[in-house]
C-alpha cells in the first residue's frame, strides 16, 4: 500500500522500508506493537513519545528504521505517520489473508502510557531514560490478549479476512531479561509458539504454518542456520517455501538462488536471510546488542 518513489532502486528502496511488508512498517516483532499499530489505525489510541531525535534529525519512533538519516523536522515525521496510518486500514479491507511472524516478546515501552517501541529508546535515536521507559517482557496471556484483540479488530473491518501465523526462528542476539540470551531466547520463543497453537486450535480462520520448526528441529541439525547461528541460509527459506507450496498446491517458484546461486531476498524478507551487515541495517534487535558493548 506504500510503493517506493518512481526511479528508486530496489537496494535503496529496502533500506527505507518499502516493499518489505504490505506497508511501510518498519519491523513489528510482537503483538503489542501489531494490537496498537491497528489502533492508532482506528484513532482509538495515541502513542506517547512518539518523535525521537538525533544529532537534530527526527525519527519515528514507532519505526525508527525507515527513515535510516531521520527526516528534518518533528511535523514531517508526524505528516508521514497520518500518510501510513491512513493506508492501515485499506490493508485489512482488502486482505484474504493476513499474515503475520511471532518474533519477540521482550519490548520496551513508555511507562505511563504503555506505547510499545520496536527498539530501545536510545538506539536507533532518542534516548533513554529510566523515569520514562520500562522493558517488559510479554507473557503468553499478554501476546494471547493481543492477537484476539486483533483479530476482533480487523474482522470488524473484513468478517471474510484470515490469518496465517507463524513464528521466527531467528533466536535473540541479546536479552533484557537479566538472564542469558539462551533461556531468553528459549522463553521467548516457546511463549510465541503457544500462543500460536492456542490461537490457530480455536480460531476456524487462523492457521499456522511450522517455519520455525522446520528450520530449529534437532533433525535439520543446524544446516539451516549460517555460521553465525543466527540468520537462515537461503538453502532454509527455500526448504520453508517449497513445503509451504506443496501444502497449497501451488506452482513451484523459481528464486534467484536457484537461478543464480545467491542468497535471495524472499518475500523481502533481509532480517531472515543474509550477511551480517543486511541484519544491522533492517533487524533493529541487533543494535540492541552493539548498544550495550
Amino acid at each position: 500500500m506504500e510503493p517506493a518513489p518512481t526511479g528508486l532502486d530496489a537496494e535503496s528502496a529496502a533500506e527505507f522500508g518499502f516493499g518489505l511488508y504490505s506497508a511501510r512498517y518498519g519491523n513489528i516483532y510482537t503483538s503489542r506493537q501489531l494490537l496498537q499499530l491497528f489502533r492508532e489505525a482506528d484513532g482509538t489510541f495515541h502513542p506517547a513519545d512518539a518523535v525521537w531525535e538525533k544529532d537534530g534529525r527526527y525519527f519515528d519512533a514507532l519505526r525508527p528504521s525507515v527513515e535510516p538519516g531521520g527526516l528534518p523536522s518533528a511535523d514531517y515525521v508526524r505528516e508521514c505517520r497520518a500518510y501510513h496510518l491512513r493506508q492501515i486500514p485499506k490493508i485489512i479491507e482488502n486482505a484474504n489473508v493476513f499474515v503475520f511472524t511471532f518474533g519477540l516478546s521482550e519490548t520496551w515501552m513508555h511507562a505511563l502510557s504503555g506505547t510499545v517501541y520496536p527498539t530501545a529508546p536510545g538506539t536507533i535515536a532518542g534516548s533513554y531514560d529510566p523515569d520514562v521507559h520500562r522493558f517488559h517482557n510479554l507473557t503468553f496471556n499478554d501476546v494471547y490478549n493481543d492477537m484476539t484483540e486483533f483479530f476482533d479488530l480487523a474482522e470488524e473491518r473484513n468478517p471474510h479476512i484470515r490469518f496465517l501465523l507463524t513464528v521466527s526462528p531467528v533466536p535473540l542476539t541479546a536479552t533484557a531479561s537479566g538472564g542469558h540470551v539462551l533461556a531468553a531466547t528459549a522463553y521467548s520463543k516457546s511463549v510465541l509458539r503457544a500462543v500460536a497453537g492456542q490461537l490457530s486450535a480455536e480460531g476456524e480462520n487462523v492457521d499456522y504454518f511450522p517455519s520455525y520448526e522446520i528450520v530449529t528441529s534437532a533433525l535439520s541439525r543446524g544446516r539451516y542456520f549460517a555460521d553465525n547461528l543466527r540468520s537462515v541460509t537461503a538453502t532454509g527459506v527455500e526448504m520453508v517455501m517449497k513445503i509451504f507450496f506443496a501444502a497449497h498446491s501451488a506452482p513451484a517458484v523459481e528464486t534467484d538462488a536457484s537461478r543464480h546461486g545467491a542468497e535471495p531476498d524472499v518475500f523481502g524478507a533481509p532480517n531472515i536471510i543474509g550477511s551480517d551487515e543486511e541484519d544491522e541495517v533492517v533487524c533493529e534487535e541487533v543494535l540492541l546488542d552493539a548498544f550495550s558493548q
